[in-house]
């Protein structure tokens, strides 16, 4: 799939902790670019999630901050409209209300708290892809798929074996 000018279509992944389910491959065929939102686990995932799309993925707080191929945020613009991922970690027990605060972009991705979550607030979309490695806290792994069309945005969750 390639990316139009007024179309991107996402892969939303967020606390791998080193583990990536062989059932993230056919749940992010097909899209334009991957941006992990921390706890990765190691340049191994990357690697993998490479062969899906291009990948941009931010540091957790279990993550080495001194890898290279990790940074603090990342922010762009995908089909128009503005995005900002980090870990969620840095305002504290991440909400929606609190990550809003600090960031102004259209999209906020973020994860650290395992929770699946997709929430508007004004203007902003704000997605917690929920946990996509080893499974904790009762919650299923999933992953997320994040469809920009034409100045709006949507979310499909997607749960993982």
């Amino acid at each position: 799939m390639t990316s139009q000018p007024n179309r991107a279509v996402v892969g939303l992944i967020s606390d791998t902790h080193g583990l990536l389910r062989p059932s993230v491959h056919p749940a992010l065929a097909g899209v334009d670019l991957i941006l992990h939102a921390g706890d990765v686990g190691g340049d191994d995932i990357l690697m993998e999630l490479a062969m899906i799309a291009p990948v941009h993925a931010v540091y957790g707080n279990t993550d080495d901050q001194h890898d290279p191929n990790l940074t603090n945020e990342v922010v762009m613009e995908l089909a128009g409209m503005t995005v900002h991922v980090s870990h969620g970690n840095e305002v504290g027990s991440p909400t929606p209300e609190r990550l809003a605060a600090v960031y102004g972009q259209d999209i906020l991705i973020y994860g650290h708290t395992h929770r699946q979550l997709v929430s508007r607030l004004g203007h902003q979309l704000i997605v917690n892809p929920g946990a996509a490695g080893p499974q904790r806290f009762k919650l299923l792994p999933t992953v997320a798929r994040l469809t920009i069309e034409n100045g709006a945005a949507s979310v499909e969750t997607i749960a993982l074996d």
